[in-house]
């Protein structure tokens, strides 16, 4: 019987005495790490890209428009469909305000007015702008409907992507070799596909707000070219400073994102340690608790440092 127990009494020893070391390895592994980060310290915001490189990654958006149009066929032309009545909306709005304006000042033009209100009712003169009004009180209530509905809509299509997307990267990862998990760069690519899986696609709104905007615009030139071609200069002006600053800060927003993959990773991974039932025991065992929170405090820090710079 004493024979026999000792193969596991000596497993357990052997056991633990691995654990031992792997956590003492850890430990020091840990502590490296929280020095080298500690050293680096808030870091400067990578320049954007060239436009060469930006226009170049453009040949990405067509096959992300195909996956959202076998994700949902309906959802996409639902969406759609509103977004570009929304988008004529507002030129309507302003020309039935045009319409309203020129109504008063006809009225009020007008010879032989009437002196009190029940006259100017009588008489069928408030008819016309009546109509008007009503119009455009119409127009700004279905303009916020349709607001609604866009959104719903987008969030249903967003999620359904989200999902499809999810289902896609899990069977490429069991494509994958275990040693391919080793490699840093693969595991920062499937953390970028994760979060955007995971963030509700929010580039689809993006660029279907952006085609919106655009269609937008395009309906207020071409008012402005019936009713005053001049402001149609004007027009291009405004638009300069936001393009620009737009295009700045999406792509610095871009560079920042793609840039801090693995830092990201990190923070998760920490976050997922000290919180995580799995390793609680692990990390009281080993008194890691005091690290794991200094480091996620300093990669915190790092990245709000870099957000607000940004910002």
């Amino acid at each position: 019987m004493a024979d026999e127990k000792m193969p596991a009494t000596r497993s357990r020893g052997a056991k633990a005495h691995t654990d031992t070391r792997t956590g003492t390895s850890a430990g020091a592994g840990a502590g490296a790490a929280a020095t080298g980060g500690a050293k680096r310290g808030a870091r400067e915001i990578t320049p954007p890209q060239t436009w060469k490189e930006r226009l170049a990654a453009l040949k990405n958006v067509p096959p992300f428009l195909r996956l959202i149009w076998d994700t949902s066929h309906t959802l996409t032309i639902t969406s759609l469909t509103f977004r570009i009545i929304r988008a004529v909306l507002p030129v309507l709005t302003l020309y039935v305000g045009k319409l309203i304006i020129d109504e008063v000042i006809r009225l009020t033009g007008a010879p032989n007015n009437p002196t009190t209100w029940h006259d100017w009712v009588a008489g069928g003169r408030l008819h016309g702008i009546t109509v008007l009004v009503l119009a455009e009180f119409t127009l700004a209530i279905v303009a916020d409907v349709l607001a609604r509905v866009v959104a719903v809509t987008d969030a249903l299509l967003a999620r359904q992507c989200a999902n499809a997307t999810s289902i896609r990267l899990m069977k490429h990862a069991a494509t994958l070799d275990l040693e391919d998990f080793e490699d840093s760069e693969l595991q920062d690519r499937l953390e970028r596909a994760r979060q955007q899986a995971s963030n509700g696609m929010g580039l689809m709104g993006q660029l279907f707000g952006q085609a919106q905007e655009v269609l937008t615009i395009m309906t207020f030139a071409a008012g402005l070219i019936v009713l005053a071609p001049w402001l149609i200069l004007l027009l291009a002006i405004t638009l300069i400073p936001a393009f620009a600053g737009e295009s700045y800060f999406n792509a610095a927003n871009y560079q920042l994102n793609f840039t801090r993959s693995k830092q990201r990773r990190e923070l998760e991974y920490i976050r997922y340690t000290g919180a995580s039932v799995e390793t609680a025991k692990e990390v009281k065992i080993f008194g890691l608790n005091a690290f794991l929170v200094e480091r996620y405090k300093t990669l915190s820090d790092d990245f709000y440092a870099v957000n607000r710079a940004l910002g």
